[in-house]
Formats: C-alpha cells, sequence, structure tokens
C-alpha cells in the first residue's frame, strides 16, 4: 500500500463544459470520489466565458449542446454565450461543484508516476509562483485550442491607421458606431460578427478568400417549446435532443452521400432567405462539398436580413495589401475600413499544451493512439474531450464522462488503481485520417494530433450514434484496458495478492 494517498482521486483540467461536465458525472455515478477542477482563468466558462465578441452565440442547437442530464430550458434553442454561462453556473450551483473549483490554477506540467500510480501535476498561480497536486486519474477538459494565441495569417498590416481586432481577444470598450468595419474570415465566427456589429456600425463587410456553405434555421424550436407545454421538462428535452442527434447524422450522411442534391437545397435557401435580386451564386458556392468543413449556421437569417438592409455585404476576394484607411484587394478594390477585425480561425492545441510526462519522459501526443475516442495506448489514467466537427461538442464530453466513470468503478471493484489502454510495438494497426474535413485550422494542426486507426477502438469516431451504444454498453474489460495496482503486472489486485504470496 502506498504511504499516502492522493490528493483527488481525480483532477479535471478546466472549469468549460467538459469539465462541468465531468463533475456532475462523479456526483451522480462515483459519489464518494474526491476531486477537484483547476481552472486557469478567474471565471468558469472556458470557451463560453472567454470570448466576449458582439453576438457571441452557440453553432449548434442547445439541445445537444446541453448536457444529457440538465434540461434546456430556455426557449431559444441557439443560444448566447449569456445564456450559455448562465445554464452552467445553475449546474455548478445546483450540483454543489462550486466549491471543488480552483481558478487561477493554469497546469504546465503533469508527470505519470508508476510506482505511485499517481499523476504528479504543477500549476502556476496568478503570482506566478507554482504549487504542486497529485491525482490517481487526470482528466483534460481543456478544450481544443490555444488559449494565448490565435491563429495568425501574417498579414502585414503596413500604413493601416485604424484598429485591428482578433475575435478571441475583444477589447471590452471596442466603439464601432457609426463606423466602417471589414471582418476578415467566412468561417462561424465571422458569420456571427457581421450581423451583430450590423445594427451600430456604419456598414460591415465581410471579406472571404473562399465561400462557405450556409445554412439558416430558427432561433427557436418550435416543436421543442411545444413538447415542454404539454410534457414533463425532462422527457420534453430527452426527444427533442434525440431527435435533433438524430437530424444531425442524416444531414451529414446525406451531404457525404449526395453532395450535389445538399448543395442545391442549400443555395435554394439562401436565395429564398437573401431575395433573388441579391443574391451573388458565386458568393455563396464554396470550391468543396457540404459538411467537408463544418457548416456555418445563420440563426433567423440574420446576416441575410442585414444584407437586405444594405447594413451588411460580403465580397471574396485575395488581399492584396493594408493600406492607410482599409484593405486593398487583388483587383484593385479599396475596401474602406475603420476597424478590421481578423476572424482568421484558432490555433488548436493538445491537451492544453500541458507538458505530460510518464515517468519522466515526455509523450507525445502525435505518437499516441486514440483508444475509444477519450484515452490514448499505452499512457494510464488519463482521458481528454475532443467533440465532434459535425455534431454538438458535449454529445463526446457526455459520453467519455460517463464511461471514465464506469472505469473508474470497476477499478475500484477491481481494487485497481491503474487503467492503461495496451497496444503492443507490434500492433499493425492501420492508420486512418484522424479528420476528414479541410478546414484550415484542422490541416495547420494535424502534425499535432494523436493517431488514428481504421478499426475501432484506436480512432477518435465522428459517430456520435455508434460511440454512445459502445460507451455505455460495451464491456470495460476488453482485452485492451488493463486494470493493475501501482508497480504490478497483474491484471487486478487479486492476482497481485496470488503473487505476492
Amino acid at each position: 500500500m502506498l504511504a499516502t494517498p492522493p490528493d483527488f482521486d481525480v483532477l479535471i483540467v478546466g472549469a468549460g463544459i467538459s469539465g462541468i461536465g465531468m463533475a456532475a458525472h462523479l456526483e451522480m455515478e462515483c459519489p464518494g470520489r474526491s476531486y477537484a477542477i483547476v481552472e486557469r482563468r478567474e471565471n468558469l466558462g472556458g470557451t463560453w466565458d472567454l470570448f466576449r465578441y458582439p453576438g457571441i452565440r452557440s453553432d449548434s442547437d442547445m439541445h445537444t449542446l446541453g448536457f444529457v442530464f440538465e434540461p434546456w430550458k430556455h426557449e431559444k434553442t441557439i443560444a448566447d454565450g449569456p445564456s450559455i454561462l448562465e445554464y452552467l453556473n445553475t449546474i455548478v450551483d445546483e450540483r454543489d461543484i462550486r466549491k471543488h473549483i480552483r481558478y487561477n490554477h493554469k497546469i504546465i506540467a503533469a508527470d505519470w508516476r508508476s510506482d505511485e500510480a499517481r499523476w504528479h501535476v504543477t500549476a502556476e498561480l496568478a503570482d506566478g509562483s507554482r504549487t504542486l497536486l497529485t491525482a490517481n486519474f487526470l482528466y483534460l477538459g481543456s478544450g481544443y485550442y490555444d488559449y494565448d494565441e490565435a491563429h495568425d495569417p501574417g498579414f502585414e498590416l503596413g500604413d493601416f491607421k485604424g484598429q485591428v481586432v482578433h475575435p478571441q481577444f475583444w477589447p471590452e470598450d471596442l466603439d464601432y458606431a457609426g463606423k466602417k468595419v471589414v471582418v476578415i474570415g467566412s468561417g462561424a465566427t465571422a458569420v456571427t460578427i457581421v450581423p451583430s456589429m450590423a445594427d451600430k456600425a456604419e456598414h460591415v463587410t465581410m471579406l472571404q478568400r473562399t465561400p462557405t456553405w450556409m445554412f439558416s434555421r430558427p432561433a427557436k424550436d418550435r416543436l421543442a417549446n411545444f413538447l415542454r407545454k404539454v410534457l414533463p421538462e425532462e422527457t420534453a428535452y430527452k426527444i427533442t435532443r434525440w431527435k435533433n442527434v438524430k437530424l444531425q447524422d442524416f444531414a451529414f450522411k446525406q451531404a457525404r452521400k449526395k453532395p450535389e442534391r445538399v448543395k442545391k437545397m442549400l443555395k435554394k435557401a439562401i436565395v429564398k432567405a437573401l431575395g433573388k435580386d441579391n443574391y451573388d451564386e458565386p458568393t455563396f458556392t464554396p470550391p468543396y462539398d457540404p459538411w467537408d468543413q463544418r457548416l456555418c449556421l445563420v440563426p433567423d437569417a440574420d446576416l441575410f436580413e442585414a444584407m437586405k438592409a444594405d447594413k451588411a455585404s460580403i465580397v471574396t476576394a485575395k488581399i492584396s495589401k493594408f493600406v492607410e484607411n482599409g484593405i486593398e484587394l487583388d483587383n484593385g478594390v479599396i475596401l474602406e475600413a475603420d476597424i478590421i477585425i481578423t476572424a482568421t480561425g484558432l490555433k488548436l492545441a493538445v491537451g492544453g499544451k500541458i507538458a505530460v510526462s510518464q515517468d519522466g519522459v515526455p509523450v507525445d501526443f502525435a505518437e499516441r493512439f486514440y483508444y475509444k475516442g477519450c484515452m490514448f495506448s499505452n499512457l494510464p489514467n488519463l482521458a481528454v474531450v475532443f467533440g465532434y466537427l459535425n455534431a454538438s461538442w458535449t454529445l463526446r464530453a457526455d459520453v467519455n464522462s460517463d464511461y471514465i466513470c464506469r472505469v473508474l468503478n470497476t477499478m475500484q471493484a477491481k481494487g485497481s488503481d491503474v487503467a492503461m489502454p495496451v497496444l503492443p510495438d507490434d500492433h499493425g494497426l492501420e492508420e486512418d485520417d484522424i479528420f476528414d474535413f479541410s478546414s484550415g485550422y484542422i490541416q495547420r494542426s494535424k502534425h499535432i494530433m494523436p493517431k488514428n486507426a481504421v478499426a475501432y477502438p484506436w480512432r477518435l469516431n465522428q459517430e456520435y450514434v455508434t460511440d454512445r451504444k459502445v460507451m455505455k454498453d460495451g464491456p470495460v474489460e476488453d482485452g485492451i484496458l488493463s486494470l493493475r495496482k501501482a508497480g504490478a503486472n497483474a491484471v487486478n489486485a487479486d492476482e497481485q495478492l496470488e503473487a505476492a504470496e
């Protein structure tokens, strides 16, 4: 037996959707387990606390971005940032999670000590000092992008005299009333910012190098709101959630199977929302198929309404150079701007950029295979959340949390304190493209991503319905996940006791 227990049974990194979800699952499924959430920021919420740009909202419906255990009760299913923060704060308070959160703890290193069966985790505090925490299990809910740096496309701002802002670092006092704004980018952030700034700005132009597939839907789900009136809250939520899961899955698969048909449907819907006179086909025709990149949601057609009101416009061109009063395009046209918003994408990061090591040897995640989309080959007692690209992030967060709780309970029942997916050196696994998406932020980051095999369980699936069934109902002891005591090769505690005798 070890002389002293670790500080915590489970240490959760990040107090955003993933971390709060794991804490809630621990409270429900592993009562009595000690845990803490360490959060680098001063507030909980992760993405929803960091991003403060105008109109910040979900680009997924809240019946699937919400947790499986906590019904979404607002009328709007496409929610703004403050509503999502309110939802998370309610969960934290009602489930007595808040007392477990330690703010201003930036995790910079984590070393697995095999002889102790625990992680030694180094946190940097707000004053620059460091503290050491130990835990048997480490759960990384730190998101998928770099909090410190945004993607730098290498713009040479030259003679531009105005203000340049990146959405990830939005200034609280930005005054854009009556000003000309150019938003560079065509992804979800740009599509959100443009209509949100159009009400106060003189004009907002979305400058895109490449068009993006867009689709519009009402911010309110009429069926969901009807069901909430006639059914118990939880029942209505479950029905709506499953309906949306199936619709997401169907839409994604239709786009992959019949891309031309889906293209026509998407274009037809934009023409209807924008009007034939305002519709320019090249502006809304990407050079790739729908769902080769994530579709951009336009709730209540707000972008198209701003365009019809001549408060916003979309320009497709490449940047030649930045000039004193705006941007000169490769066709010689100058886009005048007082403010330029560089919505040029995120910089991805693995495991919150934590320096992870195993008995002092650095761990390169790019050399490890995913195991069931949440653990890694030959790395003990560590799990991570990387959400779906073709569905809501929280769907994976829920599945992973529930699965890891099953692992923890099986470990307890077996008297084990180590759980490791074992992959032999001569595994012979056939590798697969981890992300079959052409998005720039994905392609730029493939070199740091863990490996993905063709065959389950050594992969990060993009199939929620399949994952949910396997992770919830499949055996924890599957012949791959090894459960044992510290410093032992035995599979479980009973075998270790026999060996000691």
